[in-house]
């Protein structure tokens, strides 16, 4: 597997290229529109070819790439069937798997952050039957979790995120590798590690969050840092109601 990793240091933002090098498909998850050319330009460098465009939510700190990407590389644009976006996109569900060649992707339906949020499940058959890592989007977080306030109705957002940690997330191989869709310097969560990527394993053990009860979860979730500026323009634009703003994020 061929797996590169784009990390926003500025924003404390992450997108992840990875895919089948001997078959030349790949996927990109949660890529930024400023990048666009960089993806496109490292697939290319690795013989490989983007088929598979996917936004683990619809963000709203940054302006997605994902529909850019995909008409540019000719790839499917994916994101939950539950989305509610004006824009064209393949519904992914619970439990579908991927195929990029000997690189599998089964799609968990973890939401609590946002309703449509998912977690991708990745698999290298060249390297073994069990799966590598998960990208966990904005549902889990090195040493953190995602915010439950951005749709509104934060305390039953907390208890979903809750139930999708522990009932999805948590019940994963401990040696699985986690690789978050953010990390320090980002608004979508509190108390997040600068550290990028982690285990299921070591989250178990050290996120603070992770221990509570579920009613001590949900308290806790109630403070939670201020919402990202321009939220409401960059939520507009990523679910096509708006033109996209200039500028990078």
């Amino acid at each position: 597997m061929i797996f590169k990793p784009y990390y926003y240091f500025d924003s404390g933002c992450a997108a992840y290229l990875f895919g089948c090098g001997g078959l030349g498909v790949c996927a990109v998850v949660d890529p930024h529109d400023h990048d666009i050319d960089a993806y496109l330009a490292f697939a290319a460098s690795k013989g490989m070819r983007i088929t598979h465009v996917i936004d683990t939510h619809v963000h709203a700190d940054h302006r997605s790439g994902g529909p850019a990407l995909a008409a540019a590389a000719g790839a499917r644009y994916c994101l939950h069937a539950s989305a509610e976006v004006a824009l064209s996109f393949e519904p992914l569900a619970d439990g579908q798997e991927i195929a990029l060649g000997n690189t599998r992707i089964e799609v968990l339906h973890t939401p609590g952050h946002t309703p449509e949020s998912v977690s991708l499940v990745v698999t290298d058959l060249r390297r073994g039957p069990e799966p590598w890592f998960v990208l966990t989007g904005d549902t889990l977080f090195v040493g953190a979790v995602g915010r439950p306030d951005l749709p509104g109705r934060a305390r039953e957002n907390a208890a979903t995120l809750y139930d999708s940690i522990h009932d999805k997330l948590l019940t994963l191989p401990d040696a699985l590798e986690v690789y978050p869709g953010h990390f320090a310097g980002s608004a979508c969560g509190a108390g997040m590690s600068g550290k990028p990527s982690s285990t299921i394993a070591f989250e178990k053990r050290n996120n603070p969050l992770l221990s509570r009860s579920r009613a001590e979860f949900i308290d806790a979730l109630a403070d939670v840092p201020e919402k990202p500026a321009e939220m409401a323009q960059i939520l507009g634009a990523n679910r096509g109601h708006a033109a996209p703003l200039g500028g990078a994020s």
